[in-house]
């Protein structure tokens, strides 16, 4: 069917959703908004749906969450006799219609519905799909994006996001469906009458905390440090379940950002609700200078990463996710040997993209650090294995670049309520020996050497762009370079042929195939290539060591230049 025909058939449905129907009028005879809606359906893929609210197959609305509810439903019947799903949504626009339109198509095809009587973080969704033994889970989000958008993510028994095998089993269901016709639901409140969907307790709600709060390293360590804190869930789902954890640990001394406190999808004070960039904090920070708080820490709308800002000197310094991610890997090792705690064989996770600091961390304590692809799921998967071998207490720590922690074994995904306790618990502990994050950042760098790390974006846009993105990665592949910048490559890794190339040989990479390439340089630096799952554009990956802050600079900048070149981009 084409654009215009799916256009007439949407104008011709007596729609439930009144901002649709206008929305539809409203674009009468224009083409290009037309064609931007109705153009293709939303992908459904390992990440659920994401796209800008609104009219269309190619919008978040109620009719294409119902169809790949139904999907899923489908999918889930085919595979149970009786399955059961558990549903939450976090603060944005829709959200909690989207989760109950997800309800209702469940209960109307015979699959139990377990959705939070409010809104609640990934993490909570995680541990929820685990402790009720549900088959599957439901997340209405879309993370940190924009407020235009909206998302819905499937997690799969195991509490990770769903797997590639399952999305696609899915997708091939959702694609056959009608998204009128073939949709089978029933209203939300005649579900709950009928019992068929039920809301998640308080109960699960507590476990979930305990879980958290039994990943303390050093209990009590926040009630008498007397950290000062300035916190904002930037208006999403993080205010009530961080609060309660950091006031039951004993962090008392929090002020709350009281323009991004109470859930609000508009994200009226940071248009890009996203913990990564400096603008989503400022509120805090202005807010931090002028209480002289120790440390300020924001979640994002799901609450599934933490972005934080120290105190340094007479103003504050934010830290990345790797500054972030390789302080609480040195903290939980050192402390809980110290502590006797340390489990034998324990091990941590990281992805193939974050800093190379965590190796050297990893190594100076006995500990295993293993390097998956990018995304939590491939961190929840060696949990996963851990778990089937009757050793889920040898994971201590997993993290990610992009601001996702995890300690415990509770979720299957980033957890920011576990990341912000434990960042407070650090903070707390490097108080009482009188230093702050960024004194203990710089004593790391002292131990093990300067590494700093950076991104490069490149845009491609369009299906043109899509072509030229292709061929780069196929230019590099066939050509792999012997030096970068003058320094020598001793290692070519490519993870789509899964192979590792040295002067000695090759060797096969055991990870699941993927479209990167990754080069190590005999002076300890590191370059990765690696397309964009989600966005028309290249990232380039740089880890660079050096003596000082000037080598690494001078490094940084070589390197990057000569791999722009062979690249072929600007």
């Amino acid at each position: 069917m084409n654009v215009n025909s799916l256009y007439e058939k949407w104008m011709q449905q007596p729609l439930d959703d009144p901002d649709l129907s206008a929305e539809l009028q409203k674009i009468q005879g224009d083409e290009k908004e037309i064609f931007d809606r109705f153009y293709r359906d939303l992908e459904f893929g390992t990440a659920g749906l994401r796209g800008v609210i609104g009219a269309g197959t190619n919008r978040m609305n109620v009719y294409t969450v119902r169809r790949a509810t139904q999907g899923l439903a489908n999918y889930l019947n085919q595979k149970s006799q009786h399955p059961r799903v558990a549903i939450s949504y976090d603060s944005r626009i829709k959200s909690d219609l989207f989760a109950k339109e997800a309800a209702g198509v469940l209960a109307a095809n015979g699959v139990e519905a377990y959705i939070y009587p409010e809104l609640m973080p990934v993490p909570a969704l995680s541990f929820a799909t685990r402790d009720l033994q549900c088959d599957a889970g439901i997340m209405v989000t879309a993370s940190h994006n924009p407020s235009k958008y909206n998302g819905y993510k499937v997690y799969g028994s195991d509490g990770c996001q769903l797997t590639e095998v399952a999305a696609d089993a899915v997708l091939e269901i959702i694609n056959g469906l009608d998204l009128f016709a073939d949709i089978k639901k029933i209203p939300f409140e005649e579900g709950v009458a009928a019992g068929k969907i039920k809301m998640i307790g308080a109960d699960v709600v507590d476990r979930f905390i305990q879980a958290v709060e039994s990943q303390q390293v050093n209990p009590g360590v926040c009630a008498r440090a007397g950290l000062k804190l300035v916190y904002s869930p930037l208006n999403g789902s993080g205010n009530k379940p961080v609060r309660r954890v950091l006031a039951e640990i004993g962090a008392k001394d929090v002020t709350v950002v009281p323009e991004q406190e109470n859930p609000d999808g508009n994200f009226p004070t940071c248009p890009f609700p996203n913990p990564e960039i400096k603008e989503a904090l400022q509120k805090g920070l202005e807010l931090a200078r002028k209480i002289d708080a120790d440390l300020m820490l924001a979640t994002d709308p799901d609450c599934d990463r933490v972005g934080i800002a120290v105190k340094d000197g007479n103003d504050y310094r934010l830290l990345t996710g790797n500054h972030v991610g390789a302080l609480l890997l040195d903290y939980i090792c050192q402390n809980r040997i110290a502590n006797q705690t340390m489990p034998q064989d324990a091990f941590a996770v990281t992805t193939i993209v974050s800093t190379k600091l965590a190796k050297a961390i990893a190594d100076s304590y006995g500990v295993q650090l293993v390097s998956v692809l990018t995304g939590f799921k491939y961190i929840g998967e060696q949990i996963a294995i851990a778990e089937s071998q009757g050793h889920p207490e040898r994971f201590i720590f997993g993290f990610e670049e992009s601001y996702g922690y995890l300690s415990g074994t509770h979720v299957r995904d980033k957890d920011a309520v576990v990341g912000s306790m434990l960042i407070v618990e650090m903070a707390s502990w490097y108080k009482e020996k009188g230093m702050s994050l960024v004194d203990a950042l710089n004593a790391l760098y002292e131990k093990h050497g300067l590494y700093c790390e950076s991104v490069g974006n490149f845009q491609f846009e369009g299906a043109e762009g899509m072509k030229i993105m292709a061929g780069i990665m196929d230019h590099m592949r066939q050509n792999p370079p012997k030096a970068v910048a003058g320094v020598p490559v001793v290692c070519v890794k490519d993870y789509k042929l899964s192979t590792s190339t040295t002067c000695k040989g090759v060797e096969a990479i055991q990870l699941p195939k993927s479209n990167v390439l990754e080069y190590l340089l005999e002076n300890k630096c590191t370059a990765i290539v690696r397309p964009s799952g989600t966005e028309p554009k290249i990232k380039l990956y740089l880890s660079i060591v050096g003596k000082d802050q000037a080598d690494v600079d001078e490094k940084a900048a070589a390197i990057g230049s000569g791999m722009k070149k062979l690249m072929g981009v600007n």
